[in-house]
């Protein structure tokens, strides 16, 4: 009998799939597709942002190599994974952060969230979100106070304000309006014209020209890598479609500031953190569910918390710690949404 036939008589375990797809060619496509939300944060916000992300990045890649290297395990740096998360961490910071905080923040997504936990495909937690959360805890002036204004003029076009993001400027405006007593009629005024503006500064939203994190202002270029990933089947539609059509739901039903209904939905999928991590943070293989209504559940608990926390909570944005507390969820989302075996019957006893 030939070799040939002998293989066809090979009996393994099921299932019986083969994919081209590998972990580096995945990891290069989701870095391929960040692209175009680097090169707008540059256009906006100058060479700073660029140098931010290579110090996360250069950061993120030695410290595994040196983790592999030490726990003389194979390195395997160049699967593009660490690359990912430099990035993503970078387009989680302010553009004037000093030059520290992200070679810090990498180290620490690196050795303490990924590498500890067994590396890559064992962390519980998003390494770039988590990272970001410990760089908020420990130095919380450097990380809100390093908000600049894009380079086309200041944030949402409001020349007054230069140093806060559009969902801050929106929530201090709503508690003034919630509590006109408070307040001078002048200040109530201003507070009036804000959310007005921002309510019609769309174009800024969508372009980028606002004031943010690196990665998140330009809301098309985030659409731009998304379209990439999803035409490489990198992702699926789930978890970003149910995430942000979450928070549009709950922030028209609970977002305005003259009763029930009357959120402005849109200002709330296009400001902030969501459209970036709707396709490039809950979307992690590692960190969210495997099942598809796994991944429903998944999304609508990370969007009810984005809403909860954007006006309810102490921080104007939601999306890093909605991701992180539903990551924890996962194992149990798992357990419980696992599919029927097939062929499976229930005992009649």
């Amino acid at each position: 009998m030939s070799e040939t036939s002998e293989k066809l008589f090979v009996v393994t375990s099921s299932p019986h799939i083969r994919d081209a797809d590998s972990v580096p060619k995945i990891m290069w496509t989701v870095n391929i597709a960040l692209l175009p939300a680097l090169l707008a944060a540059v256009y906006f916000f100058g060479f700073k942002a660029l140098w931010v992300t290579l110090l996360s990045v250069i950061a993120a890649v030695v410290t595994e190599a040196a983790i592999q290297k030490l726990a003389k395990k194979p390195i395997r740096v160049h699967d593009g994974a660490a690359v990912i998360t430099g990035i993503l961490l970078a387009f989680n910071l302010p553009p004037s952060v000093p030059w520290w905080m992200p070679v810090v923040g990498s180290v620490f997504a690196i050795a303490i969230v990924k590498e500890a936990f067994g590396g890559l495909g064992y962390n519980i937690l998003n390494p770039a979100l988590a990272a970001r959360a410990f760089l908020l805890a420990s130095w919380p002036v450097e990380m809100t106070a390093s908000w600049v204004a894009p380079k086309e003029g200041t944030i949402s076009g409001i020349a007054a304000i230069t140093s806060a993001t559009p969902l801050n400027l929106l929530k201090q405006s709503a508690k003034i309006i919630a509590s006109p007593e408070k307040f001078d009629p002048a200040q109530l005024q201003a507070a009036q014209d804000a959310i007005a503006k921002l309510s019609s500064s769309y174009t800024n939203l969508l372009i980028g020209n606002v004031g943010g994190c690196i990665g998140e202002t330009s809301v098309i270029a985030l659409l731009i890598g998304a379209l990439i990933m999803f035409y490489r089947h990198v992702i699926d539609w789930r978890i970003p479609f149910t995430y942000i059509g979450t928070v549009a739901v709950l922030a028209w039903i609970f977002g305005g500031t003259e009763g029930l209904f009357t959120g402005n939905w849109i200002f709330h999928i296009l400001s902030g953190g969501l459209i970036l991590g709707a396709f490039f943070m809950a979307t992690d293989m590692v960190t969210s569910p495997i099942t598809g209504k796994g991944q429903i559940i998944f999304a609508i608990g990370t969007g009810i918390l984005t809403v909860a926390i954007r006006i309810w909570g102490g921080y104007p944005e939601g999306v890093s710690y909605a991701i992180l507390l539903m990551n924890l969820t996962v194992p149990l989302i798992d357990r419980y949404t696992v599919p029927k075996v097939f062929g499976e019957v229930k005992s009649n006893e």
